[in-house]
């Protein structure tokens, strides 16, 4: 299915320069929201995860159904302070600035294969740190999915393992 007409372009947002890339309306039509949802599981079923990891926080509306899919169990990346317990985090840099990333320690990823979903790949650099937290707690990616990937931004070349993208743009 092409998914580009089910994604809507904001020009200049959210800065001038910046093409905003929306996936509300696929998410409004249930058909096409479930034809994302099975793209993406039959695309993750071909590594065979353990676990499929979200990240926050769009990631999180593909990795859970995606996970039941598979009957298999996802596990959340979300930003520093949005989880209780103990946590592990990995900070990386932005265009302007730092963010932080956190897994709760007390998920079992040891030993586990893993794939990442999240909307959006563009600089590749909140992927890139996801996928480095959950090697520092002992699992493996196999591959890293995406609803939308901006190509010219060469995200891509920052990740190791398989990437996959239901819809690319240059930018």
């Amino acid at each position: 299915m092409n998914f580009d007409q089910h994604i809507a372009k904001i020009p200049e947002f959210p800065k001038p320069g910046i093409t905003f890339y929306d996936i509300g309306p696929m998410l409004e039509d249930p058909a096409v929201a479930r034809q994302a949802v099975d793209t993406l599981a039959e695309l993750a079923a071909q590594y065979e995860p353990d676990l499929i990891v979200g990240l926050d926080a769009r990631g999180f509306l593909f990795s859970l159904p995606v996970a039941l899919a598979l009957n298999i169990g996802t596990v959340m990346v979300r930003k520093a302070g949005k989880l209780p317990g103990a946590v592990v985090e990995r900070s990386y840099a932005l265009e302007y600035g730092e963010a932080t990333l956190a897994i709760q320690t007390e998920r079992d990823l040891h030993g586990k294969r893993v794939v990442v979903i999240d909307d959006l790949l563009a600089t590749g650099g909140t992927v890139s740190a996801a996928v480095s937290l959950i090697e520092q707690v002992g699992a493996t990616v196999a591959a890293s999915l995406f609803v939308v990937e901006l190509t010219g931004l060469n995200g891509r070349a920052r990740l190791s393992g398989d990437v996959h993208a239901l819809q690319q743009y240059e930018f």
